[in-house]
């Protein structure tokens, strides 16, 4: 039977040790919020409601939250007074709901739909609560799972009220609980903040549903899963922990890395088969890569897609709005931002290609620059199919090179210029015989006088 899914995410807790102004669920794992993660979590495991909890004056994480999930609601935990507190600011979502409720952490983004879905299975198998537990390398800080000999948990201990004993017990809580309990809100109600740190405390459901003749299980998982951050170096742990991830499934589908630990994914980068990345590639957000594609060495590219066979760097940077179709080289130390290029184009060499198009295999030679800018806005460089664009040009926009046109090396183009025509842009050329030796003898005096 499949039970309706209501997801509790907890977004309340400052991060003081993050050291920063911006609230800690915001900070970016692969280019997106922890939040985010989260929240994109929630959806994928098949939340049909989800319950945001926030901390008074969090403006910009409700902002953020309702960016990415529009229907989300909202609540504010008035005073940090614990878990169970803060889901309990949630109670008008849970009232009333019969199926199963999640509660999770925006600062925990490693969580899986798997994970989501065992735990579900579990309160399938008859189980009012599951819990999500884990066995890090030191269980020092972390609540205890405790377990009868059937397997079956009877209490969440925190570190802090746990006795000796207990405290050796290495199956430790992740904070991800499962519930399917016809009156959670009630529950929820009953809590007391009788314990060590005076708070109200989620894990002490636990033994309350089990007095009331409920069962309560135990769903095990890897340590990295409910990897919490709370400080810059675990977001870097979070980081290379998902980027690792990411690396194994981009190889899985089909693309080659060279050196996979060196090349950095957005989460939503899209990669194709058959795709080469060479050492020190980043993915901004925003990235498709066609099959087929090459990517050399030490390359930047954000808010861009690339067609089938493309050929890109080394050295290359590729900037929002960049649309490359198939085939198209960019070579090394040539950036494009919002120029849509046609299927065979190419700029090799040293150009900027700012706002504008580029036909199929048009040629931009070495040097050349599309002078998009003139102070206050954009203005476009339109270059048609087939044309050629010599060495060391500037085009000034907002300008047209027709199709099959040709643009002499070294010039400056500030008017449109016909399909097929020439157009040349030079000052005539002086030659002056003898004049090198003339000079070299006068600055040889000069500076045997200095």
């Amino acid at each position: 039977m499949t039970h309706s899914l209501l997801t509790v995410v907890l977004a309340a807790g400052k991060g003081t040790r993050m050291k920063s102004a911006l609230p800690k669920v915001l900070h970016p794992v692969a280019g997106r919020p922890m939040l985010a993660h989260v929240l994109a979590l929630a959806k994928a495991a098949g939340a049909a409601r989800t319950a945001v909890v926030i901390g008074p004056g969090m403006d910009d994480v409700r902002k953020a939250a309702l960016k990415v999930m529009p229907d989300a609601e909202v609540f504010v935990q008035e005073q940090q007074l614990g878990t169970g507190d803060a889901v309990k600011a949630a109670l008008p979502a849970i009232a009333g709901h019969a199926g199963d409720v999640i509660v999770l952490y925006a600062d925990t983004p490693l969580t899986t739909v798997d994970n989501i879905a065992r735990l579900r299975a579990s309160l399938d198998g008859g189980n009012q609560v599951a819990v999500l537990g884990f066995e890090p390398d030191d269980p020092t800080g972390y609540g205890r799972l405790l377990t009868d000999a059937s397997g079956a948990l009877t209490a969440i201990r925190e570190d802090k009220d746990a006795s000796d004993a207990e405290r050796k017990v290495r199956l430790c809580n992740s904070g991800v609980l499962g519930f399917r309990v016809a009156d959670l809100a009630g529950v929820l109600g009953r809590l007391t903040n009788a314990n060590a740190k005076g708070e109200y405390y989620l894990t002490d459901t636990i033994e309350l549903i089990r007095a009331d003749g409920g069962r309560a299980g135990v769903v095990t998982c890897a340590a990295e899963d409910v990897l919490g951050v709370n400080s810059r170096d675990q977001l870097a742990e979070a980081e290379a922990i998902w980027q690792r991830r990411r690396r194994m499934e981009a190889m899985r589908e089909g693309a080659t890395l060279i050196a996979p630990e060196t090349v950095w994914f957005s989460h939503d980068t899209v990669i194709g088969r058959d795709v080469l990345v060479e050492p020190n590639v980043f993915f901004g957000p925003g990235v498709t890569v066609g099959d087929g594609v090459e990517i050399k060495a030490n390359c930047h590219i954000e808010g861009a897609a690339i067609g089938a066979g493309a050929r890109i760097g080394p050295f290359a940077r590729l900037r929002p709005g960049a649309a490359l179709g198939a085939d198209v080289h960019i070579g090394n130390f040539v950036e494009v931002k919002n120029v849509k290029m046609g299927d065979g184009a190419k700029a090799n060499h040293l150009a900027y290609l700012g706002d504008g198009s580029v036909g199929a295999k048009a040629n931009i030679g070495a040097g050349t620059i599309f002078c998009n800018y003139d102070g206050f806005f954009k203005h476009q460089t339109v270059v048609g199919e087939g044309a050629f664009v010599g060495s060391n040009s500037a085009l000034v926009a907002p300008v047209e090179i027709g199709a099959g046109a040709y643009v002499g090396s070294g010039s400056v183009i500030t008017k449109n210029v016909s399909a097929g025509a020439l157009a040349l842009e030079r000052s005539t050329q002086e030659e002056r015989p003898g004049w090198a030796e003339k000079f070299r003898q006068m600055m040889a005096r000069r500076k045997a006088k200095a």
